[in-house]
């Protein structure tokens, strides 16, 4: 039987803490604050990357792995494992699932690159399916084959707290995120495989969880029914830059709207962060990959 590592980038949300006591393996994401390079959870903690970000004379910029950190990843750890099975962010939102798929072709069919469409806690989802298979004895390539069979079977909804993060980055106006803001207006979003789209716009933080609700709702009695009924979905919240108090809140909120669902929390990752900005929550489902499907 061939052992097979499980990796990911830091895009999963997957801490340092939780990869180790999991046998996870986690390459960190590059960012550039003001041109200077930093690694996610290495030199730079949510805390520190939030403060940074609220300076309006910062510059953050994100950036895929180089090459040649992606091939020592892996070199290391095909010195102990026969495979290594790596699962990357969506290729829709970022290049480096791609970049990441031409490095594997020089490893010798040993390192499978797998491209699910996922992102954040729905990534996390997928590592964790993946370690599960490879326990059970299947093989890098069946490993990889599930996971991208299950690539769409997945939602994320995302409300945004404040528009200047938005604006920042280029995707709203500085006229458009002003009046928003005056008038107390919640964005909702949604990432949906490939890409982040407009879902809806909502009036105060209790109006948007609400609609956050009911879009899993609607999700969970149409697209996915099917898999909610056999006890295949995975329910899922994310925050970003909340305090604890308020990261459970929502977490219960949820569990309160969906009876018999156990919600897994995580902080949304920084790639996701740096976009939205503090105070975000989001509220997000997965097919759980099983190796008999």
């Amino acid at each position: 039987m061939s052992k097979v590592a499980i990796a990911a980038d830091s895009n999963s949300g997957i801490t340092r803490h939780t990869a180790k006591k999991w046998g996870i393996h986690i390459l960190p994401m590059t960012f550039y604050v003001n041109d200077k390079q930093y690694y996610e959870e290495v030199e730079l903690t949510q805390k520190e990357f939030y403060k940074l970000l609220a300076d309006s004379k910062t510059t953050v910029a994100t950036s895929q792995p180089a090459p040649t950190e992606l091939s020592d990843f892996w070199r290391k750890l095909l010195r102990e494992y026969d495979e290594v099975v790596y699962i990357p962010m969506s290729s829709g939102l970022s290049s480096s699932c791609t970049t990441a798929s031409m490095i594997a072709k020089d490893f010798g069919g040993r390192v499978h690159v797998v491209n699910n469409q996922r992102i954040s806690v729905t990534q996390y989802q997928s590592v964790m399916d993946a370690l599960a298979m490879a326990k059970q004895g299947l093989s890098g390539k069946q490993i990889k084959a599930r996971l991208e069979r299950d690539k769409l079977e997945s939602s994320i909804y995302i409300m945004v707290n404040d528009l200047k993060y938005l604006k920042k980055g280029g995707r709203i106006t500085t006229a458009g995120a002003l009046i928003a803001n005056v008038m107390n207006l919640k964005p909702v979003l949604q990432i949906q495989g490939e890409k982040l789209d407009a879902y809806a716009k909502c009036r105060g933080v209790k109006a948007a969880k609400n609609t956050l609700l009911d879009a899993m709702h609607k999700d969970f009695d149409g697209r996915f029914r099917e898999y909610v009924e056999q006890g295949k979905m995975s329910l899922l919240c994310a925050y970003s830059d909340v305090s604890s108090a308020e990261a459970e809140q929502w977490r219960k909120e949820i569990e309160h709207s969906f009876p018999g669902f156990k919600v897994r929390g995580a902080a949304l990752s920084l790639s996701i962060g740096c976009h939205i900005g503090p105070g975000s929550l989001a509220i997000a489902c997965s097919k759980m990959t099983e190796a008999d499907a």
